[in-house]
């Protein structure tokens, strides 16, 4: 009788221990592969253009079931795969950063489900980089009445090589300033939501230089927003 309760003992305790072991992390047969593509983002197209390549020599991370900090990190080949390998059954978290312009860092994650000793291929993690990724443009025109030493208007058209200058709102002085192209536009580029005043100068014969000004919010990112055309009166 004796032998028999040391058996039960020992059967209650081989149960305990493998529910304690029941626990997403490595000692197990299971792998999770996948791959990562890199969206990049340059900042000299002015349509927001992207392209997409594979993510060599990029870092992923694991997260086993719930833990609240990564098991483990692997690098990409140069074809963007990954692979984390003797695993045991459960959830996995598998994530890689994407790169703001403003050098911050957001996680893109995918969930896993693995069963005991089976390999499970990944969703494609798609994580984005560049200049212009986060971030926002305004284009706009600028359009002269050419006068003239009499005063009087000779000629209307697009401006050419003017210069543009832009602040936000409430600021003091301005950021950056481009020139207009041949056909009078311009584009501000790297732009983070906000309230920006846009403006250039114009000029009278007898009077010094005027602003004209429009003011543009910035709501959201990957968006183009378009200033009023400026107006000014130039000497010809």
């Amino acid at each position: 009788m004796k032998r028999i309760g040391l058996l039960i003992l020992a059967a209650m305790g081989m149960v305990a221990f493998v529910a304690c072991n029941n626990k997403e992390g490595e000692g197990g047969t299971g792998t999770i592969e996948g791959k990562v593509m890199l969206v990049l983002h340059p900042d000299d197209d002015y349509d927001f253009s992207t392209d997409t390549i594979e993510a060599a020599k990029q870092d992923v991370f694991i997260v086993y079931g719930d833990d609240t900090f990564y098991g483990d990190d692997v690098e990409t080949g140069c074809d963007g795969t990954y692979r984390f390998s003797y695993l045991t059954r459960g959830t996995y978290t598998v994530y890689a950063y994407s790169e703001l312009a403003s050098g911050e860092k957001l996680a893109v994650m995918q969930k896993v489900t693995l069963n005991k000793g089976e390999t499970v291929k990944a969703p494609t993690l798609y994580i984005h980089k560049g200049k212009a990724n986060g971030t926002s443009m305004i284009r706009g025109w600028v359009r002269a009445n050419y006068f003239n030493g009499s005063g009087n208007t000779i000629s209307n058209t697009w401006a050419y090589e003017h210069r543009v200058y832009i602040q936000r709102m409430g600021e003091p002085y301005y950021f950056d300033d481009v020139r207009v192209g041949s056909q009078g536009s311009y584009y501000f580029q790297k732009l983070q939501p906000d309230t920006y005043v846009i403006y250039t100068f114009g000029e009278y014969s007898t009077e010094v230089p005027y602003p004209v000004y429009d003011t543009v919010t910035v709501e959201e990112a990957g968006q183009i927003y378009d200033a009023d055309t400026l107006v000014i009166g130039l000497k010809a």
